[in-house]
């Protein structure tokens, strides 16, 4: 359940700043189907992809991790 939180809120951030999902993961260096695994929270980001995803969204890990 956190992932799926986690994958949404990184989904939603991601389109804050206008980003589709095609770009984004072109900007991460990624396939579009692991960034849509990473959203519905069926797979959680390496250590360098999560780095790069709050670098690119301009965001804390905290600010993607789900609020209790």
């Amino acid at each position: 359940m956190e992932t799926e939180n986690f994958g949404r809120r990184i989904r939603a951030y991601r389109k804050l700043k206008g980003f589709t999902q095609e770009t984004f993961a072109k900007k991460l260096n990624v396939s579009i189907s692991l960034l849509g695994e990473i959203e519905r929270g069926n797979r959680n980001p390496s250590e360098s992809i999560l780095e790069q995803i709050t670098q690119l969204l301009q965001v804390t890990i905290d600010d993607l991790k789900p609020k209790e």
